[in-house]
């Protein structure tokens, strides 16, 4: 029982108003106080900050890459799938080509169309593979130190997105061999 108590149940005072207690309760904000103007500077500077970032990001500053895409194993490994065609990129061109010609009304283009992307598919998953293993054994000769875990998939799932649009941008064109 508190000082305040008489034994009866009774708090020995009267309730306080609303309008009371609420001003009596402190209002703590994590928030500074801003106005409309405020907000929306800081609303474009984080609009050209984002902007910035996304520029560095696709012309390939390593700042500004994410953990993924860093390091000289990776750059040397996105320079070399740039350097050279592969089958991979052609795919979702060739699929949009092949949904286009399943809806023909003849069973013989629909049922080669269909061949037609299953035999791409597998074309591109074998053009992955020895790319995978000749990219591990690249990096093996060129950075002792580095391990080349996870690296044949990254060349394999960057050499099948369109050239257009890979991200960071392809710095070398097709049939470079300085990099």
């Amino acid at each position: 029982m508190t000082s305040t108590d008489n034994g009866s149940g009774k708090k020995g005072r009267p309730t306080p108003k609303r309008k009371e207690a609420e001003s009596k309760r402190i209002v703590s904000s994590l928030a500074p106080v801003t106005t409309k103007e405020e907000k929306k500077r800081a609303k474009a500077n984080a609009l050209a900050a984002r902007q910035a970032n996304r520029i560095a990001y696709m012309r390939g500053d390593e700042n500004a890459l994410p953990a993924r895409d860093r390091g000289p194993a990776r750059r040397f490994v996105r320079n070399y799938v740039d350097s050279r065609r592969s089958i991979g990129e052609y795919f979702l061109p060739i699929i949009f080509v092949v949904l286009v010609l399943t809806l023909i009304p003849i069973a013989a283009v629909q049922l080669g169309s269909i061949a037609l992307m299953y035999s791409m598919l597998l074309v591109a998953a074998v053009d992955g593979f020895v790319l995978s293993r000749k990219i591990k054994k690249l990096v093996k000769e060129k950075f002792p130190t580095e391990v080349p875990k996870g690296l044949g998939m990254y060349a394999w799932l960057r050499s099948t997105q369109m050239r257009r649009l890979r991200a960071p941008k392809p710095i070398h064109k097709p049939g470079d061999t300085n990099f």
